[in-house]
């Protein structure tokens, strides 16, 4: 057989266009690389925390991030998850992971987690319910006459009369809280106070909250006092600053319970622990309030309590 040189030109020309076509090197694409950022831990409470990661292409350029949460004991809050950088809330404490992607221009994605602790609240509570408290007082005068000490089992607070003489008692009631730094922040203060049981030994002998305008003011003692020296014409003035108005009630038997925070925060923070002055807003004749005290012999569950949660 034999072949013309028309033929062999285009059989050679066909050749080398096939061996182009298969000498194309092939089209390849480097996955970006993305880092989340080191792991973090946190003690509650917090506002938010910051994610901040950054992603890197050898043959191209990152286009986009993407932050996602893959674990934790609840779902979060990213405020912007299409951003490098971003704050997250909503945190409850656990453990949690988050997730940055970054994708190229070509479409590649990489991808790299970061691991968040929480810790949680530091709070600390402490409850404060003495016996005997040295500091829990009756601040009395009958008919002119200084009667202030321990009232004995009651906290008798009421304008009365004895005799058709004039009676006032006021109560001042301190708590050691010493273990309480001053730089402490107070999250929670409450003072609880639990009615006598009847019949009571002050007031008109059977209830222990009576009369018509038996409202109580509670506010903070604003100087030092001494049980030893206290009486009524040195006890020291309430500070009407974050005083607290306790209505008036017709039950014959309430207990209260007060929150008391501001008052607390205050004299933690300026380490002025002078104790409550507690006292009736119209000193009006046969009006009380009459208190379990600390000396009560009764159910312990009844004496004065104070509660504090401070972290």
């Amino acid at each position: 057989m034999t072949y013309s040189r028309l033929n062999l030109i285009g059989f050679a020309a066909f050749i080398v266009v096939l061996g182009s076509c298969s000498q194309d090197p092939d089209i390849t694409n480097s996955v970006p690389v993305a880092n989340a950022g080191p792991s973090q831990t946190i003690t509650l409470p917090f506002n938010n925390i910051t994610l901040s990661g950054t992603g890197a292409d050898q043959d191209g350029q990152v286009v986009a991030y993407l932050w996602s949460q893959v674990a934790g004991p609840g779902s979060t809050v990213i405020a912007n998850p299409g951003s490098a950088t971003t704050t997250v809330s909503g945190f409850v404490a656990g453990n949690y992971i988050f997730q940055l992607m970054v994708t190229d221009n070509i479409g590649a994605t990489g991808v790299d987690t970061i691991s968040i602790r929480v810790n949680p609240d530091p709070q600390i509570t402490v409850t404060l319910q003495p016996a005997n408290n040295p500091t829990d007082m009756s601040v009395a005068i009958v008919n002119g006459i200084n009667q202030t000490g321990h009232s004995g089992y009651d906290i008798p607070i009421e304008a009365w009369t004895t005799g058709g003489n004039p009676v006032f008692i006021r109560s001042l009631l301190k708590f050691d809280w010493g273990a309480i730094p001053q730089t402490a922040t107070i999250v929670s203060a409450n003072l609880y106070l639990y009615s006598y049981p009847p019949p009571t030994p002050n007031g008109n002998f059977n209830d222990p909250n009576f009369g018509a305008t038996n409202a109580l003011t509670l506010q903070r003692a604003s100087a030092d006092w001494s049980p030893s020296t206290l009486t009524w014409s040195n006890q020291p003035a309430g500070a009407s600053q974050g005083q607290i108005l306790i209505p008036h009630t017709t039950s014959s038997i309430l207990d209260i319970n007060v929150d008391v925070t501001g008052l607390v925060s205050t004299m933690v923070a300026n380490n002025a622990n002078y104790g409550f002055l507690i006292k009736l807003q119209s000193e009006a004749a046969y009006n009380c309030r009459i208190f379990a005290s600390s000396y009560y012999t009764g159910s312990a569950a009844k004496r004065p309590k104070l509660v504090i949660v401070y972290r």
